[in-house]
């Protein structure tokens, strides 16, 4: 190939490689967070696809623990339990948001699990469904991906949603939309692991956080008595 020919080809690769990142651009348009504070209760929005924080406890409650969590982390699984114990005993005082942040590069059924909980919320059923796919963490977090969708539908019929709706949901743009929001506000905040906690809005230190996913919640009490006083 000449130089003229090399200089062709070069520039048609440029329009190309530009066309492509427009159209990634315009296909999945950046997330706009600004305004959107971290200790609150998220409302359904254009931006999360519709689809508003889900909260457990007290939802209006001015102490407010917020995690950011992975359903086939093994280490959240560990704290699911832990976190519920927790809120049996102060949510009527304390309220609790889950947000989603997969961690795909590691958990390649982490999304599909979180599509998962979210259609589910679209029937009111997302904290059953939540605490399903913990419970049952160990059962389809190593299948592959046809076996992983059987044992969704398995789990939306056992939780009682209309198994057609659930199907349309998982697949859908708001669903996705949800996820990435959730996921876009965890990295703005810092989040880089799984389970990330805040209480009102300060991240939680190490030492608490793995007292949580060990059981030991001593330290997390010792907190929320003190914002309780």
């Amino acid at each position: 190939m000449n130089k003229i020919g090399w200089i062709i080809f070069s520039a048609i690769v440029v329009l190309i490689l530009g066309g492509l990142i427009v159209w990634t651009r315009m296909a999945n348009p950046p997330i706009d967070l600004s305004g959107v504070e971290n200790n609150s209760v998220i409302a359904a929005s254009e931006q999360n696809g519709n689809i508003g924080d889900h909260v457990t406890g007290k939802t209006d409650s001015n102490i407010r623990l917020v995690e950011f969590g992975d359903f086939q982390c093994p280490s959240c699984g560990g704290a699911a339990p832990n976190v519920n114990t927790l809120m049996d005993e102060y949510g009527d005082r304390v309220g609790l948001v889950f947000r989603n942040f997969p961690l795909t590069t590691i958990h390649p059924n982490a999304r599909a699990a979180s599509a998962t909980a979210e259609a589910a919320g679209l029937q009111g059923k997302y904290w059953e469904m939540h605490d399903l796919l913990y419970e049952r963490q160990g059962d389809w977090s190593n299948q592959d991906a046809t076996k992983r969708t059987e044992t969704f539908n398995q789990y939306a019929e056992e939780v009682g949603l209309d198994i057609e709706k659930f199907k349309t949901d998982v697949a859908s743009a708001n669903v996705g939309k949800k996820i990435s929001f959730d996921q876009a506000l965890g990295k703005r905040e810092g989040v880089s692991a799984t389970p990330t906690f805040y209480l009102n809005g300060e991240k939680l230190d190490e030492e608490t956080s793995s007292g949580i996913v060990q059981g030991d919640l001593t330290k997390i009490k010792a907190k929320l008595d003190e914002l309780l006083k």
